[in-house]
């Protein structure tokens, strides 16, 4: 079956690059868009064609739907990869670029507006049996039923956006003088982040783990999986450390629930690549979170321990292959991978910190796979994200891999802005996380410890 005969990549910086990258191994050819703020950026001449789309300003570039989908009409695209972020999981988008004749490369619209809602989609996951942790609908304006409504879950609970992710909009309420005004701001930041204000309630689970689910589907019915990833080290809910496989957990439970989660949305008709999120409180149980209808951030460390290249997978599924013809037959979990995220940003404060790549050398040694779309002289704006680059490393054993983590993070050379290195370093030396003992609070009790890196 024919695959397809121009894509664009409409997205930035390192998933652009990783998504060019793959397009050119299977010889599909590619368009890449950029802003004002992106025009010569080096990831650019990995495609055939680079189109201007507007603006420094997300919204006036990358989330600019007309300016993209004329830049689909004008190359004469049949494809179009939304990468992470910016409009990936917008349905309403997805359903725009196949109207203009080219297919997006992600699940189908409807699966994206399901899932794209969190209570909806918390709601979707009980109703076919999966585990769903304490929490509300969507939120009135009523003060004494929102009240209600978190004094029926219990606190302390966690004032969630219904749309959109990334931790924005997050905030704990651990009494009721805390939540009216927990939940006005949240709605607030809701409200900018996603042009959504809806919020709801979830139980806030103290120190929990947080594992996800690799998924593939196709549109021929059929969904696997590609084992976990351990996404727990955190801070504002916003991830810093993934690895796979989790570590310090029952195998055979995890392979359980990960098929179950993979015959679950097989039953359901799922239809291209995500990620099921999932918490596991202290006691091990384990609840559903929400699921991401697109590439992660970190899917890197699955293709590491797995050997699949996710995103050639992802392309394929999408122009109508079957799995049977994507995967092997069974799929791997050799080793073991970790991703490191490396921001523009103070160690200590975790604040954004824009400003001009002096030096900016990413580590080189075997073994070590750097994931980043800026180089040495150019601007970190702070009109986006301030992702620099994802280390992610793969060994034999778990102890090996953070070794060689930590020694590719001493070797990457960053001036001119600040940068988490330190930060990183010191999780990764600490006696918790050597030991496997990782949970969603641990970047805090780290931070109160003497420097070991």
């Amino acid at each position: 079956m024919a695959l397809f005969k121009k894509v664009v990549v409409a997205n930035r910086g390192a998933v652009a690059a990783r998504v060019l990258r793959s397009l050119r191994a299977m010889g599909i050819p590619s368009v890449a868009v950029y802003s004002d703020a992106d025009a010569g950026a080096s990831y650019l001449s990995l495609a055939q064609e680079a189109v201007r789309i507007g603006p420094a300003p997300a919204r006036e570039s990358y989330l600019n739907v007309e300016a993209l989908l004329d830049v689909v009409r004008s190359t004469g695209a049949d494809g179009l990869h939304p990468g992470y972020g910016f409009l990936s999981e917008n349905a309403v988008f997805a359903a725009q670029v196949e109207a203009a004749g080219a297919r997006f490369i992600g699940p189908s619209p409807h699966w994206i507006e399901a899932m794209g809602h969190k209570t909806r989609a918390r709601e979707l996951a009980a109703r076919h049996g999966m585990p769903v942790g304490h929490g509300s609908a969507v939120l009135s304006g009523d003060a004494a039923a929102m009240l209600q409504a978190a004094e029926a879950i219990g606190y302390p609970v966690l004032v969630k956006p219904a749309s959109g992710g990334g931790g924005i909009g997050m905030l704990p309420a651990r009494s009721p003088q805390e939540l009216l005004g927990a939940i006005e701001r949240a709605s607030s930041m809701a409200q900018r982040g996603f042009g959504n204000a809806e919020v709801y309630l979830e139980r806030l689970v103290d120190r929990p783990r947080h594992v996800e689910f690799q998924i593939l589907g196709d549109r021929h019915g059929a969904v696997v999986h590609l084992h976990e990833r351990d996404c727990s080290v955190q801070r504002r809910h916003q991830k810093l450390i993934e690895e796979s496989p989790a570590p310090n957990l029952d195998r055979k439970v995890v392979a359980a629930l990960a098929e179950r989660i993979a015959q679950t949305l097989q039953t359901m008709g799922y239809d291209n690549i995500g990620t099921v999120e999932m918490l596991m409180g202290p006691d091990g149980t384990f609840s559903f979170l929400e699921m991401n209808t697109r590439l992660q951030v970190e899917h890197g460390v699955t293709e590491e321990v797995s050997g699949v290249d996710l995103v050639a997978a992802q392309v394929r599924s999408a122009a109508g292959e079957r799995l049977a013809d994507i995967l092997p037959s069974t799929i791997p979990c050799c080793g073991h991978a970790i991703q490191a995220r490396v921001y523009a940003e103070d160690p200590k404060r975790f604040f954004p910190s824009p400003g001009r790549l002096d030096v900016f050398v990413p580590p080189r040694d075997p073994g070590v796979r750097v994931e980043c779309g800026y180089d040495q002289g150019q601007e970190v704006t702070p009109h986006y994200d301030p992702l620099l680059a994802k280390v992610i490393v793969h060994a034999a054993t778990r102890g090996e891999a953070i070794e060689r983590l930590m020694k590719a993070l001493r070797a990457f050379r960053i001036e001119g802005v600040k940068n988490n290195i330190p930060a990183l370093l010191n999780i990764l030396a600490s006696p918790e996380f050597q030991a496997g003992d990782v949970h969603t609070g641990l970047l805090a009790d780290v931070m109160k410890q003497p420097v070991r890196a």
